[in-house]
C-alpha cells in the first residue's frame, strides 16, 4: 500500500464530487421513529474539565493518586477539535470518513456519513462533557444519536451490518462488520445517560440488543470478525471490547462469544519469548499487541486483586507474586489461576510492548490505526487499575499535540487518514480521564 501524506487545509473552493463517491452504495435510512429528544439551543462555548458522563451511575471513590487531571494544553487542543468535528456534521446528524479509494477527499461534506465515523465522534463529544441534556455540543449529539438508531432501525433483520454503504476507509482498513461495532460500542456508553428518559432508553438497549447480535454472528470460530479490513485485529479487538462493556452494564452478552474474543486476542501474544503474530493486523505489531493488552486487562486486574485481598486476610505473604501456585492458595481452582495468571502475564508483558517506541511506530507514520492502538492501550490500562497509565498519558499527549493542525484537526499520513474520523479519536485519547469512573468499573468483576 502507498502512503501518502496530507496536509488538512480549510478548502474555500466547491469539491467537485464526479465519479468520486460512486464507490458507495449507499441508501439513506428514512426517519420513521420520533426525534431523540427536542433541541435546544447550545450553551455558550468554554473549556472541558470535567465531563459528566455516567451522570447515572453509582460514583466510586477513586484513590486521587490514580487520577490524572487533563492538562491546560490538552484541553484547548481538544475544544479546537471539536469546535472544527461541529461543523463537519452532516444536516442528517452523521459525519464521514469518506471513500477508500477517494482518500484525497478530505473536505467532510464532499463525503456521505456513515455510522462507524458518527459513533466514534459521538463516542468523542460525550467523554469531552456533553450528554443528550447538557453541554455545548448535546444538540449535535442527540442528531447523532438518532442517525445511528435510525441506521439500526431500517436495517434488515438478516442483513450482517447496519449500512448499505460500502468501500469506505473504515470498512477498508477495519473491516466490514465496524458500522456495528462502533455504534454499539457508543449506545453501550451512552446507557448511563438516559434516565431522563425512559422510551428513549428502552429504544437504545433494543437497538444495542440487535447490534450484539450481529456481531455474535459475524464471530467466526477462532473469535475473530469476519470480513477484516487490513487491520482487521483491530476491528476483532474491538467487537470484544463491545462484548465486555455491554456485559458489564447488565446486557445479554453470549459468554462463549466473549471468551472467544478474548483468546482470539490472547493466542495472538507468546508470553514465553514475546512473539507477536501480527498475520490479522497487517504485520504490524502495534496493531496486535494493543488489543491483546486491552483484552486480557480485565482478568490481568482480577488476578492482582485475588493476590491483594489474600495478602490482606493473611493467606498470603505481602510481597506474594501473582503466579498460578498462589491464586490457588487465594482460592481459585487450578483451572481459574491458569486462565488468571496467563492473562496477567500477557497483559504485563503486552502493555510494556504496547508502548516501545518503536513498536508505536507503527506503519512506519500515524494513521487512524495507530490512533486506534494508542486509545486501546490507555483504556486498557485505566480498566486494569494500572497507575502506570499517567506516564502513558504524559508520552502520547505529547505525541499528540505535536501533530494537531493549525485548524484542530488531526490526520493519517497512511490508511485512515480521514481528519474526521481521526481528530475523534485523537480527542478519546486526550479526554480519557473524564471516563476513568466508568473505565475502572468496566474492569470490576
Amino acid at each position: 500500500m502507498k502512503s501518502r501524506k496530507l496536509t488538512i487545509t480549510l478548502i474555500a473552493a466547491t469539491v467537485l464530487l464526479g465519479s468520486a463517491l460512486t464507490v458507495f452504495s449507499f441508501a439513506s435510512p428514512s426517519a420513521t421513529t420520533a426525534p431523540v429528544a427536542s433541541m435546544k439551543a447550545p450553551e455558550p462555548k468554554g473549556c472541558v474539565f470535567k465531563t459528566v458522563f455516567n451522570e447515572d451511575a453509582p460514583k466510586r471513590e477513586l484513590d486521587p493518586g490514580f487520577q490524572h487531571p487533563t492538562p491546560a494544553n490538552a484541553l484547548k487542543a481538544i475544544n479546537k477539535g471539536l469546535q472544527w468535528l461541529v461543523t463537519a456534521q452532516h444536516p442528517d446528524g452523521g459525519w464521514g470518513a469518506g471513500s477508500h479509494s477517494h482518500q484525497d477527499i478530505i473536505d467532510p461534506h464532499a463525503v456521505i456519513a456513515d455510522p462507524a465515523t458518527t459513533a466514534m465522534v459521538a463516542m468523542a463529544v460525550m467523554r469531552s462533557g456533553s450528554t443528550l441534556t447538557s453541554g455545548e455540543y448535546q444538540v449535535q449529539l442527540k442528531k447523532a444519536t438518532e442517525y445511528l438508531l435510525v441506521s439500526i432501525e431500517s436495517t434488515p433483520d438478516g442483513q450482517l451490518n447496519i449500512t448499505e454503504a460500502t468501500g469506505t476507509q473504515i470498512q477498508g482498513k477495519l473491516g466490514a462488520n465496524i458500522d456495528v461495532i462502533l455504534t454499539a460500542q457508543y449506545l453501550t456508553n451512552l446507557l448511563d445517560n438516559l434516565g431522563h428518559d425512559a422510551n428513549l432508553k428502552k429504544r437504545v438497549e433494543k437497538n444495542l440488543n440487535v447490534c450484539i447480535q450481529k456481531i455474535q454472528r459475524s464471530q467466526s470460530s477462532n473469535g475473530s470478525m469476519a470480513g477484516a479490513g487490513w487491520a482487521g485485529v483491530l476491528q476483532s479487538g474491538l467487537a470484544g471490547n463491545v462484548l465486555e462493556t455491554a456485559e458489564s452494564k447488565g446486557m445479554a452478552v453470549d459468554s462463549v462469544a466473549l471468551d472467544r474474543s478474548r483468546q482470539y486476542q490472547k493466542d495472538n501474544y507468546n508470553v514465553s519469548t514475546g512473539a507477536v503474530s501480527a498475520d490479522d493486523g497487517a504485520g504490524v505489531v502495534l496493531y496486535s499487541v494493543s488489543t491483546t493488552t486491552r483484552s486480557s486487562a480485565k482478568e490481568s486486574r482480577k488476578a492482582e486483586e485475588v493476590i491483594a485481598d489474600a495478602q490482606k486476610n493473611g493467606n498470603l505473604p505481602t510481597n506474594a507474586p501473582v503466579t498460578v501456585d498462589n491464586l490457588k492458595k487465594a482460592g481459585m481452582t487450578e483451572d481459574e489461576a491458569l486462565k488468571y495468571n496467563t492473562a496477567y502475564e500477557i497483559y504485563n508483558s503486552a502493555k510494556n510492548q504496547a508502548q516501545d517506541k518503536t513498536v508505536m511506530n507503527g506503519y512506519g507514520n500515524n494513521g487512524g490505526e495507530e490512533f486506534i492502538s494508542f486509545l486501546q492501550t490507555g483504556e486498557s490500562m485505566v480498566i486494569g487499575k494500572d497507575y502506570s497509565w499517567k506516564k502513558w498519558y504524559d508520552d502520547i499527549a505529547a505525541t499528540l499535540l505535536s501533530i494537531q493542525n493549525d485548524n484542530g484537526t488531526w490526520n493519517g499520513h497512511h490508511c485512515i487518514t480521514s481528519p474526521v474520523f481521526c481528530t475523534a479519536t485523537c480527542i478519546l485519547v486526550l479526554s480519557i480521564n473524564n471516563d476513568i469512573e466508568s473505565l475502572v468499573a468496566m474492569g470490576e468483576e
